[in-house]
This record gives structure tokens, sequence and C-alpha cells, in this order.
């Protein structure tokens, strides 16, 4: 549900060097984001799933935001066979269920699941944006494989070969990534400068060592240096760390779900990255002539 507010100043919970007295138009959106913890199970987890998305509508959200490999949990035991042999089109029972749900409860979805490719035994990480008529706006093929740390997701699955571009969206324009796509400012700056307002990230971020400091530090800053808002569902449990986040155009914390397993509310509003992006203008003060004429 969205309202209007109209206030004196704009930036009430942030303390900026300028302050602006203009009379401004505030435009609340409501958007529900799911952390949780996937069983092996696709069947039990789209029962889950589908009930969050009834959850969300009832409590007025526009859009519901899911973690990355919402589909099932796949462990270190499974081979790339087995996981190929689980992983389904875009037009399988797994996001067909989702979309139908998403137009029952009018809703907005954006999640992901294990996508076949002609590849034998591999397969794409793929996120999806559903409307709330239940059509699939927009895919997004994970570009940036997780193989790093001691992990190589490329050993089950194959890389996308495009960023996709942003889509629209009842809560603005957003620009889609997948987890360990945060680690690369490139791809995030490319969005933003494509319209982005809004990156959405699903994630399943692994546990260790200052994994959770890179976590908070990565989220804050793609929303500081694009003044984007900045949406990220995690998973918790199994090997991931939780802590899903909404951060603001100016790096606040609008959201930290810690362990906690369920569905969160927040309200976002696209005046504020105009103002932000007026009193930081980093996407315009950008030097991209002398950027494109330097070589290493």
């Amino acid at each position: 549900m969205s309202f209007e507010l109209f206030i004196t100043s704009p930036f009430e919970s942030i303390d900026f060097p300028i302050l602006l007295f203009s009379r401004v138009a505030l435009i609340f959106m409501k958007i529900a984001v799911v952390q949780f913890k996937a069983s092996t199970n696709k069947e039990s987890n789209l029962k889950k799933i589908t009930d969050l998305i009834s959850k969300a509508s009832k409590n007025m959200a526009k859009l519901v935001a899911f973690p990355e490999f919402m589909m099932f949990y796949t462990d270190s035991s499974q081979t790339s066979r087995e996981l190929a042999s689980l992983a389904e089109t875009i037009k399988g029972n797994f996001v067909t269920t989702i979309a139908k749900t998403a137009k029952k409860n009018r809703i907005e979805v954006i999640g992901s699941f294990y996508e076949k490719s002609s590849r034998k035994d591999r397969v794409y990480d793929t996120s999806f944006v559903i409307d709330n008529s239940g059509k699939v706006i927009s895919t997004y093929r994970k570009i940036h494989l997780y193989d790093a740390l001691g992990f190589k997701e490329s050993d089950k699955m194959i890389s996308g070969s495009k960023i996709t571009l942003p889509v629209k969206t009842s809560i603005g324009k957003v620009g889609m990534m997948i987890c360990y796509d945060l680690r690369f400012p490139e791809m995030s700056r490319s969005l933003a400068a494509s319209g982005s307002e809004i990156l959405v990230a699903p994630s399943a971020w692994v546990k260790g060592d200052m994994k959770e400091e890179h976590w908070i530090t990565i989220n804050k800053t793609r929303a500081i240096e694009n003044g984007c808002y900045v949406i990220a569902p995690d998973q918790v449990g199994n090997i991931y760390c939780g802590r899903s986040l909404v951060v603001d155009p100016y790096g606040k914390i609008l959201l930290d779900m810690k362990k906690r397993q369920g569905i969160s509310y927040i309200e976002i509003d696209l005046q504020k990255i105009k103002q932000i992006r007026k009193l930081l203008p980093l996407l315009k003060n950008r030097r991209t002539d002398v950027y494109a004429n330097w070589k290493a």
C-alpha cells in the first residue's frame, strides 16, 4: 500500500551537511523480505514459499523478495547430475506455482531457482521477477559463480552471459543481482547507470571468518556508491549466515533480520533516491571519458 506524507525536511533520520526545506512528497512502498532455511525437499520449500507470499499480501506488501537457493538446499554430497535432474525450466512447476500464487494474491515476487541448461550436468542459478498479474517480467542468470574461499560453484553450475536491464515494478526500477555478484562493483554501477533505483540481490551468503562483516560492508557500499536502495534477502541455517538486509541510498541499514527465520516488512521511498543523488551526485560526477582511455 502506498500513501503520501508531506514533511518539511526529507531527511529526518539522516544527518546531512545540507538541509533542504522545500515541501517534498514522500511516496512510501511496503516490501516484504523473506529469510529462511531451505530444506533439501523442493515440494516442502514450495509450500512454505506460497504460504509466505500469501502472508505478505495480507500484510499489504507490494512486493516480496526471497533468497537465493529457495528451491532447495544442495549440500556438498549432491552430485552435479543429481542437481541437474532436479532443475526446471522457467515454465516448470516451481516458477509456475509461484506465478499463480502471485496472481491470486495480487503481489509481485522476486525469487530464484535452479534452471536447466543445455550443458550436461550443469544448471543456471537464475532469478526472476513476477508481476502481480502472475507474469514473469524479467529473468537473470548469475554471471559471477562463487569459485572462491574453498567453494567452486562451476562444478555444478554454468554462468550467465549478460546483465539483465532494469525492470519496472510497482516499487520502482529494479536491477537484479545474485549473491556473489555483490562483490563486483562494475555490475551494480552498470545497473545504476542504466536506470536502477533498487538493487535486489537474492543471496545465500556462506558463513565464515569475517564473512558477515564483508556482507554488511558490501551491501552498504553498493547502496552508497550508486544512490540506490539495496534489498538482499539471505538464507539462514545450513552453511549460511542470514543477516538479510535492506539499505537506503545513503547507507543506512533499514532492516537486518539477524538469524531469524520468517518475513519482515519495510517501507521505501523513491523520492529519497532523487534527493540523495542530487546531494551526492556520484553517477553524474563520474569521469567516463578518462576511464575509457586508461590502460593498466
